[in-house]
């Protein structure tokens, strides 16, 4: 077997021909035809019985082609790739010169490979300072939210609904006098102003008094997600059963001790404080870092190969399939309701995904510079903290390559990062 390398007129891109002697071609054909036999019939003999011979007279010589390729090429592809240390970022392109029983199999395989990154400055960039503090208004707002949680619900019999009250209601809805799915409900729970209805559906519930029944007039969006109902005029026959509102609890010490482990609210006030910071801290922290990779990729002369932006949006189309699955959802239905195809999607996703292989790109070249790697003990330390949270041994994740590696990679990372904010000028 022979195997030669040689780059093509495209940038970041590599050319492997082959050459694979007839018997070994012949062999894994052999292989192929044992494993397919019980696929083909051949008069006078039993099913699976019949000579390759047979077959190969019957179907054409050229039957076991494609699997037998398939069958060696693979494992021969892998073992050149490695051996002349290709990184490769793309499925290949095959084109096959020579293929058949008793010739030697001859093709090519044109891959993408990773670009080489020329760095630009990457010490001593300039960085905005990024602090955030935590405000009076923001303790309190999170206090009436804790209020608001806790709040008691009371019947009210004596007025008509007002804006924030809570009601109880049946309702079916028409178009064109006409009922339509998932337009009816009993006994559902509303609260007025809280906008989860039709627009104009919740202020014409107010004024209603119990047991009432009322016609509401409505026109779905436009961008309804239904499109059957989108942009119709519909009647929703309502009947209001009950009516409540929240009494909200007086916010003092005696609050503090129901709803925390404090006693005074002026201890709940500072532990609310405290917890503001940290998040403050994090997202300060988190925005310094993104500034800080976007000042770096601004000075990075590289040419990314299309192969690796295709790869992120599919990761990118994975991520979102399974936050979809949280929800209840597939990606059909989502490109259901939001009238755009995969391919839409995927557009839009492109600039993101280019910028997210340019900064991996970039860090990496900032790790190989200079030599950025963690010590044998943090890793030892991020390993325990990763059994602990698993609920296994430390042996038994060590004894995992990928889960280390994982490890290292993820902490020349972040060092690279901290590496870049430390040798910055922070304004």
């Amino acid at each position: 077997m022979s195997v030669k390398v040689e780059n093509t007129e495209n940038k970041n891109e590599v050319k492997l021909s082959f050459t694979i002697e007839a018997e070994k071609f012949d062999e894994a054909m052999k292989k192929v035809y044992v494993k397919t036999a019980k696929y083909f019939t051949i008069p006078g003999f039993r099913k699976g019985k019949a000579p390759m011979q047979m077959v190969e007279k019957k179907y054409g010589s050229e039957i076991f082609n494609e699997d037998t390729f398939n069958e060696l090429v693979p494992n021969i592809y892998e073992t050149a790739i490695k051996e002349n240390n290709i990184q490769a970022v793309s499925n290949p392109n095959i084109d096959i010169t020579q293929i058949g029983k008793g010739k030697d199999l001859i093709f090519t395989a044109t891959v993408q490979v990773k670009p080489e990154v020329e760095l630009g400055k990457y010490k001593g960039i300039e960085l905005k300072k990024i602090e955030y503090t935590v405000s009076d208004q923001e303790i309190e707002h999170e206090l009436k939210h804790m209020a608001e949680h806790n709040a008691r619900l009371i019947t009210i019999e004596d007025r008509p609904v007002e804006k924030g009250d809570i009601t109880v209601i049946d309702f079916e809805g028409f178009v064109d006098n006409v009922p339509f799915e998932g337009g009816k409900a009993e006994k559902h729970e509303l609260e007025i102003g809280s906008n989860t209805f039709i627009p104009g559906f919740e202020d014409q519930i107010i004024g209603m008094k119990l047991e009432e029944e009322k016609d509401i007039n409505v026109t779905f969006p436009k961008e309804y997600f239904s499109k059957e109902l989108a942009g119709k005029p519909a009647v929703f026959k309502v009947k209001l059963h009950e009516k409540k509102k929240k009494e909200l609890p007086k916010i003092d010490d005696e609050f503090a001790k129901d709803v925390s482990e404090f006693e005074t609210l002026e201890e709940l006030k500072n532990s609310i404080k405290e917890k503001k910071q940290k998040e403050n801290e994090e997202r300060a922290k988190y925005e310094t870092e993104e500034a800080a990779i976007k000042t770096v990729c601004e000075n990075v002369k590289l040419d990314i190969p299309s192969g690796m932006i295709d790869s992120e949006i599919d990761h990118m189309m994975k991520d979102m399939e399974q936050r979809l699955q949280y929800q209840g959802l597939s990606l059909k239905q989502y490109f259901s309701f939001s009238g755009k195809t995969e391919s839409q999607v995927k557009d839009e996703m492109k600039e993101q995904a280019e910028q997210s292989v340019k900064s991996r790109l970039v860090i990496e070249a900032i790790i190989k510079a200079e030599d950025i790697k963690p010590e044998e003990k943090e890793v030892e330390e991020k390993l325990k903290e990763m059994a602990k949270s698993y609920g296994k041994t430390e042996e038994e994740m060590a004894k995992n390559e990928y889960i280390k590696e994982y490890i290292e990679n993820n902490m020349k990372f972040e060092k690279a990062i901290k590496f870049i904010i430390e040798n910055a000028k922070i304004k």
